[in-house]
């Protein structure tokens, strides 16, 4: 495929900010953007949106492309004079550009050789309450759970698992209609803000868990992203809801607590960014029961995967495309974490359009999980396009389906 033609331009997400559109032989995708973002993250833009636009807008590549490895040929053209946002929505324009030409889907442009007879499609992670730097509003702001989000999965293929998720949204918002009296308000990523504790925030997703097992016959999982870098200051935890202290040694301990108190399949960042050490120390801990999973800690960075997997830090990994752009260096960590057995989790990011990108990513890779809500249009359409790949599968006859 010959690329014809780059358009790059802005567009708003929906937190209403900017961010950048790239339109590859008339294919487009859209960059999201992180509120809570690691430290090692690579840079959004080389030096501003805006100058991203102007040197991307009616780039003369005049490239063959033909294969998901001949992107390294862009990269080698582009390196260093666009940011990662740029990159992802770059390189997913030409490879859905490439799809477009072939006749085929994105997917099987990321990974021709993919089983079909063996693959899996990913679980949906889900927020339900939120709290941290997801959820802003000046009734709520002092007392709000510093963890910043309370996650569900069940164990089903996209479509049981798009009706159970969603039951589960709206079982919590039962609850806290009940415990408050009114309607709760919804966050950045539309889950349920409120004012409890985050013990409190944990007691409802119990309720809802126990709740949901009685109506549907489902088993959901319940999860967290503590997105512990947020709140660490000066060496400690700075918890501000019930103002509380907690130094790394306690705060494993207490996150282990939490681990055996309510049954917890999954918790995100526990520890501050840089521990390493403290991380290896929980997952030790816990022996396994839990998935300690590495989103700030590792960015979707294969040199910080690397010193994860060496020094025993995590067995699950938040991948976000944007973190690092390069959709080589993306499959690269892919590919790292299951060659060590650790679980992968595809997600979205707090600032979203209803590119669905992701979606497809995360199947191609054989992601176990992709973290996005069910709820609002520009996340429900991650979930959509995983419904439409199964529903493609079932109407093949694919092995995967017969009963």
């Amino acid at each position: 495929m010959l690329i014809k033609e780059v358009i790059a331009r802005y567009v708003r997400d929906s937190r209403g900010e900017k961010t950048i559109a790239v339109s590859v032989n008339g294919c487009v995708t859209i960059a999201p953007s992180g509120k809570s973002t690691g430290k090692y993250e690579a840079k959004p833009y080389n030096v501003s949106l805006e100058q991203d636009i102007k040197f991307l807008h009616g780039l003369n590549l005049s490239l063959n492309v033909n294969y998901f490895e001949d992107l390294f040929k862009i990269e080698k053209i582009v390196n260093g004079k666009i940011g990662a946002n740029s990159l992802f929505a770059l390189e997913s324009s030409i490879m859905k550009a490439l799809a477009s030409e072939k006749g085929k889907e994105l997917w099987e442009i990321l990974n021709p050789a993919l089983d079909l007879s063996v693959m899996k499609l990913p679980r949906i992670l889900s927020n339900t309450l939120g709290g941290g730097a997801h959820s802003h509003s000046n009734s709520i702001e002092k007392e709000k759970p510093d963890f910043q989000e309370f996650l569900v999965t069940c164990n089903a293929d996209p479509s049981r698992a798009l009706e159970i998720n969603t039951l589960a949204y709206e079982e919590a918002r039962q609850i806290l209609k009940t415990l408050f009296g009114q309607e709760p308000i919804k966050n950045d990523e539309n889950a349920w803000a409120s004012s409890l504790s985050n013990e409190q925030a944990l007691e409802v997703m119990k309720d809802v868990q126990e709740n949901i097992f009685e109506t549907s016959g489902v088993h959901i999982d319940i999860g967290l992203d503590v997105a512990s870098s947020q709140f660490f200051k000066h060496g400690i935890y700075e918890y501000l809801n019930q103002n509380k202290i907690r130094t790394p040694r306690i705060q494993v301990r207490f996150i282990a607590e939490l681990i055996k108190k309510y049954n917890l399949f999954y918790v995100e960042d526990p520890l501050d960014e840089e521990d390493f050490g403290r991380h290896a120390e929980l997952l030790s801990l816990i022996n396994k029961k839990c998935l300690i999973v590495g989103d700030d800690l590792t960015t979707t960075n294969p040199e910080r995967l690397k010193k994860a997997i060496k020094e025993k830090a995590i067995n699950g990994i938040i991948v976000k495309p944007n973190q690092i752009g390069s959709l080589l260096k993306v499959h690269e960590v892919m590919m790292l974490a299951k060659k060590n057995k650790i679980y992968t989790i595809v997600s979205h990011r707090s600032g979203e359009s209803v590119d669905n990108t992701i979606a497809d990513l995360a199947f191609a890779w054989q992601a176990d999980f992709i973290k996005t809500p069910v709820i609002g249009r520009e996340r429900l359409a991650k979930v959509k396009r995983l419904v439409e790949i199964e529903n493609n599968l079932r109407l093949s006859s694919n092995p995967r389906f017969k009963r």
